[in-house]
């Protein structure tokens, strides 16, 4: 059994880097779940063999499997996609679905004394919405026991993809979301950010409020504004006034423009075009350039095929010019409602 904080990262000076900064790995959950892909399941490990190509000349890649034959079809997948497994470690962990952002650990750093630990949110599904998820929700203590790191409990309902941190003190996320009863009903807004503060290890939290059509996690911050550097955030926006996310993006984007840092310094908002509507049997999907995954020299962005994609790698590629921008096809992979940084999570380096 891994051992148990007694106390808050905070205290101990653990706080959650940026995701630009270095990743000792990035986790996968290997895909198994046919129904969350219904009719696209055959495709989608080969969208994972992508995200694995990218990441692997750069750092290690560290992917969840139930078992044995699970591993071999992994390796099969891998294989045939001639993708090196050079880096690639195996962890034989259940999992009841793939989207390890929401239901994996979050790993805090302390800067001084060179630890991690990892924050053991409750998973319940977004909301309860998709039965089981015991197997899930066991992950973050999993994967601490497999690497003898500690463990902090919040007690408190939290997907990975609701947050993100500029890693100097700021976190962002959603009213929709984490407000939301379906998640922590006991809870208030205020006792929500005294715990964002205190397992996060940043002292100032920045509300935007609705997610985008299609989004079944109630609004994750991962499809609508992103850090990109400690006071720079890419924001989702929308051209089209006749969009029924026209409204909500203008509204975050004004509450970003309003805001400030940890220090009181205004931010840089950036607009990120969303693409066109994209559309699987009849439903509109959650499609969003702000699911991108930053690696240790590369950026992973999602692409749908439209013309929208272009104009999006061109403006992460001025974004950061020291990492390479790769492109990656999600068109099916939206089918399960979440794109690249849905399926990934960051372990940073010591």
């Amino acid at each position: 059994m891994p051992q148990f904080l007694r106390t808050t990262p905070a205290r101990l000076g653990y706080a959650m880097p940026a995701e630009w900064e270095p990743h000792e790995a990035t986790w996968l959950s290997w895909p198994h779940k046919e129904e969350s892909w219904p009719g696209l399941f055959d495709a989608i490990p080969y969208v994972w063999a992508e995200i694995v190509r990218a990441l692997v000349p750069f750092e290690e890649v560290r992917i969840l499997v139930a078992d044995e034959d699970m591993e071999h079809h992994a390796r099969q997948v891998l294989a045939k996609a001639r993708v090196s497994v050079d880096q690639v470690r195996f962890f034989h962990i259940p999992t009841d679905d793939a989207w390890i952002r929401d239901h994996g650990p979050t790993f805090l750093l302390n800067r001084m004394e060179r630890r991690l630990l990892v924050v053991d949110w409750e998973y319940n599904a977004w909301g309860g919405k998709y039965a089981p998820w015991d197997s899930d929700n066991a992950v973050p203590q999993r994967i601490a026991e497999a690497l003898d790191l500690p463990v902090a409990q919040p007690g408190m309902v939290l997907e990975g993809g609701s947050i993100d941190v500029n890693g100097r003190g700021t976190v962002l996320t959603t009213e929709s979301c984490l407000l939301n009863p379906n998640r922590n009903p006991n809870l208030t807004r205020e006792q929500i950010e005294q715990k964002l503060c205190e397992y996060l290890g940043v002292r100032h939290v920045l509300w935007l409020g609705q997610g985008i059509i299609g989004d079944d996690t109630d609004g994750h911050i991962d499809d609508l504004a992103r850090f990109v550097a400690p006071r720079r955030v890419v924001a989702a926006v929308s051209e089209d006034r006749s969009s029924p996310d026209y409204a909500a993006l203008a509204d975050n984007f004004e509450r970003l423009r309003r805001s400030r840092d940890q220090d009181g310094q205004p931010l840089e908002i950036i607009p990120l075009p969303m693409p066109e509507p994209i559309f699987h049997q009849g439903q509109q999907l959650p499609a969003s350039y702000a699911n991108f995954y930053i690696g240790n020299a590369t950026v992973l962005v999602p692409t749908f095929g439209v013309p929208q994609d272009r104009q999006a790698l061109a403006l992460f590629e001025k974004l950061f010019p020291d990492r390479r921008v790769v492109g990656i096809l999600c068109r099916d992979l939206i089918w399960g409602l979440g794109a690249i940084h849905c399926v990934t999570q960051q372990q940073p380096r010591c």
